[in-house]
């Protein structure tokens, strides 16, 4: 997202010293320059891709080797609206489909996110492919790679935005130029590898295998390969003799880095069915600020297959009077319609 942002900031009008006669005029400068802002802080904390707080909600987007790691079949929907408070936040939606084949150890599944940001519409929309191979190493451990294929479509509408010199002079004309074109595509991967037992998983992810050029102009804006590490463990199982676990405890951790930016998100979760809450820090002071980036807390519901979640994020940074946070929800399906063959579940949480 950073490539995207620094074209944004370019076309978005910064620290320049204006004088102005009316305040109308002042109030839209003043809101176009905290969008700029904004928007370049969030190339430093956020890198060049979408995030999910509810990252174990979208699992297929976490990493593939969680492609098929469900009952039988899964769907999953996200909605994520981030930073509402200023102009050009960003609006980010997935739907994947995932099913396991029990006789191959193998699982599939297909996802397409949406992301898109400011008035320009300054977007992105990526569709792909995954699969995950199940071994068993171990009576109670497995070891899970995964590979997805998908192709991005990087778009923006530049009639739409506004500069600095139409509203200095009032009219409709600008003196920037506009890209060559306002489509491109480009073809991309990433891999993984998931380690788990019936309480502990682990894993790692690389993205942008192709390091995708995502630039309209004559430049190159190129995607730099994204490095994930996640993990975490049930801490407390409890249950009666001859029925299944009713509550958990867990504790995960999701790490990213991307170029020389650093990301770090750990939280817990308490789930007793049917209700579920949790609590996330994300940050690496001194790396995001000093207190970090946000506070995030979850509540969701999980029954008979049907997982629904609400999160909202605190933002606790130096952007923390300006963009009042961000809401996230996800809803997710489990079904089975072959109950002969055992399905090795892995004990992550599902927000």
């Amino acid at each position: 997202m950073e490539n995207w942002v620094h074209l944004t900031c370019s076309l978005i009008p910064g620290r320049r010293r204006m004088m102005m006669n009316t305040m109308n005029l002042r109030s839209t400068i003043k809101k176009l320059f905290l969008a700029g802002a904004v928007l370049c802080l969030a190339g430093t904390l956020l890198a060049q891709d979408p995030q999910f707080t509810q990252f174990f909600a979208n699992k297929l987007y976490l990493a593939p080797s969680f492609a098929g790691s469900t009952k039988q079949q899964r769907i999953v929907s996200m909605y994520r609206n981030q930073w509402a408070g200023i102009p050009g936040g960003f609006n980010t939606m997935s739907f994947s489909y995932e099913y396991f084949f029990p006789n191959f150890n193998s699982g599939l599944g297909v996802l397409v996110l949406r992301d898109m940001a400011g008035s320009g519409r300054l977007g992105m929309t990526n569709a792909g492919v995954l699969y995950s191979y199940d071994f068993q190493i171990f009576e109670e451990w497995h070891v899970r790679p995964g590979l997805h294929f998908l192709y991005s479509m990087y778009g923006i509408d530049f009639y739409r935005l506004r500069f600095y010199d139409q509203l200095v002079t009032g009219n409709g004309t600008t003196f920037e130029d506009p890209p060559a074109q306002e489509n491109i595509g480009a073809f991309d991967a990433s891999t993984s590898v998931l380690v788990y037992s019936n309480s502990v998983w682990a894993g790692a992810a690389v993205d942008h295998l192709f390091r995708p050029d995502q630039s309209f102009y004559a430049n190159k804006a190129v995607v730099p390969m994204k490095f994930s590490f996640f993990g975490g463990f049930q801490i407390i199982r409890q249950g009666k003799l001859l029925k299944p676990i009713d509550e958990t405890v867990s504790l995960a951790y999701l790490f990213r880095l991307q170029q020389n930016k650093k990301q770090l998100d750990i939280g817990l979760y308490w789930n007793k069915v049917p209700l579920v809450l949790g609590f996330w820090y994300r940050g690496i002071p001194p790396f995001n600020s000093e207190r970090g980036d946000a506070l995030a807390m979850l509540v969701g519901f999980k029954m008979k297959g049907l997982s629904i979640g609400y999160s909202y994020d605190f933002t606790i940074s130096n952007l923390v009077s300006s963009t009042h946070g961000a809401h996230e929800i996800s809803m997710s399906f489990d079904f089975q319609t072959n109950r002969k063959k055992k399905i090795h579940a892995i004990p992550c949480p599902e927000f």
